[in-house]
């Protein structure tokens, strides 16, 4: 199949029942710190709780530089009961040419984590990639020690590929070993029929903060 190789750079607006993702912008910031005022968020995340709201706005405007230098493509997760700013995900190591991308820098707050928004992003984040972009393979990796994050990564239908030994310094200065998963094109179908099924009224999800 062809391939439209920068549509693959682009960051639409994607809605579902419960969440939107919107690109993320300067605007997000405020909404953002609120959502990240729990200590607990930053835990496996690769960077420090911004210490007030100047810093969380540097935090948007380093991404939004790394947006620029196609890093990652970033959004903010917007939940549509209420209106607000729940967290964020990105597209990573994007690579049109080889078909394929990362899922990532994914956090919720506190109040949205075991909600279905997480699975419902990753759902929107999974049928753009598959079904628009034409994608063969999207991965994840997370923290050795984040066994929470695995087995949300797991539940998507992802498969564990192995562990990159001492692959980044965390913020503390220990040493972090990461899980690396994936999913591909022909599983996908499954995938979607298994998380679709998942997003009921029931449905009491998982956080995933990568």
């Amino acid at each position: 199949m062809g391939v439209d190789h920068d549509a693959w750079w682009e960051r639409p607006v994607l809605v579902g029942p419960h969440v939107r993702l919107e690109p993320l912008t300067a605007e997000h910031a405020e909404g953002l710190h609120a959502a990240g005022a729990d200590p607990e968020v930053w835990t496996w995340l690769n960077q420090r709780q911004p210490a007030d709201l100047d810093a969380t706005r540097r935090m948007v405007a380093d991404k939004l530089v790394a947006a620029e230098r196609r890093d990652h493509l970033p959004w903010v997760q917007v939940d549509l009961a209420t209106g607000a700013v729940a967290g964020t995900t990105s597209y990573y190591g994007v690579d049109p040419q080889h078909r394929s991308l990362s899922i990532g820098y994914t956090w919720l707050g506190r109040r949205w984590q075991r909600t279905p928004i997480n699975t419902e992003a990753k759902l929107l984040l999974l049928t753009r990639a598959f079904e628009e972009l034409g994608a063969l393979r999207v991965g994840w990796q997370t923290d050795i020690r984040n066994e929470r994050s695995q087995r949300a990564i797991e539940r998507l239908g992802a498969r564990r590929e192995g562990v990159l030994r001492k692959h980044r310094v965390r913020p503390d200065g220990t040493i972090r070993d990461t899980v690396q998963y994936s999913m591909t094109d022909d599983e996908w179908p499954a995938a979607r029929e298994r998380l679709t099924g998942r997003l009921t009224p029931a449905f009491a999800g998982s956080p995933s903060n990568e």
